[in-house]
Formats: structure tokens, C-alpha cells, sequence
């Protein structure tokens, strides 16, 4: 249902740099790039980073969303890449059974305070 989501950030040029490493980990490419703005995704631009004056003035208010992983790997890689290039963590890769059972998720913070998950459902265990 959901077409495309967008966050904001007050330096495109830093945030561009971060998400296309924390995003190219879960296979997102940039295929935008404009004045001020920049769009990502898998076949169209469905995650958008905007300029904007003021943007990340209050710590701890940013937005919040989840990207579909196709397997735990690759919400460790998401992880790593956007610690490695500015983030910060909001937590770690692991299970999250207070959501269910099978979610496995990491949390970040970008250069801007936005809040950007990584999560994937394991397969049950059949043993």
C-alpha cells in the first residue's frame, strides 16, 4: 500500500553518502539525484532523503521506518554499512520476540536523527 517514504536531513551531501552504503548493503541503489533531493530503491524510488533547512534540529524526534530484508545477513550488513558511515546504533541485530517470534531486527540512527530499521521473519525452526 505504502509507494515511497522520505525523511529529511539538513546536509544531502552527507546523507547521500551514508545511504547509499546502508542502503546498497540491502540491495537499494540510488537512481535519483537532484538539487535536494535523492531517491533509492530496488525498480523505482521508493526511499527519499530531502534538504531542509532545520532538519535534525531535535535530537531523538526523527522518523521512524522498517526495510524488508530478505535474511538476517543482510539486516547484519544494513548494520554494519550505516555504523560504518555515520550512524548510530539504536539496536543491535538479534531476535525481537516482544514483536514475534521470528523478527529479527537492527536499528539505526542516521547522520539526522531519523530512526531506520532493517528487519527480516526467520523461518520457524521444524526440530
Amino acid at each position: 500500500m505504502i509507494d515511497h517514504v522520505s525523511v529529511e536531513t539538513a546536509d544531502l551531501a552527507r546523507a547521500t553518502a551514508f545511504y547509499d552504503a546502508a542502503l546498497g548493503a540491502i540491495g537499494y541503489t540510488r537512481l535519483v539525484t537532484r538539487e535536494a533531493t535523492a531517491g533509492y530503491g530496488k525498480g523505482y524510488p521508493e526511499f527519499w532523503i530531502n534538504r531542509r533547512d532545520g532538519a535534525g534540529a531535535l535530537p531523538g524526534s526523527g522518523f521512524h521506518v522498517a526495510l524488508r530484508c530478505k535474511d538476517a545477513d543482510t539486516v547484519r550488513a544494513f548494520h554494519e554499512a550505516a555504523l560504518s558511515n555515520g550512524g548510530a546504533c539504536d539496536g543491535v541485530p538479534e531476535l525481537r520476540p516482544e514483536y514475534a517470534d521470528v523478527y529479527y531486527a537492527a536499528f539505526i540512527r542516521d547522520p539526522d536523527g531519523n530512526r531506520i530499521e532493517a528487519v527480516t521473519f526467520l523461518k520457524a525452526d521444524k526440530t
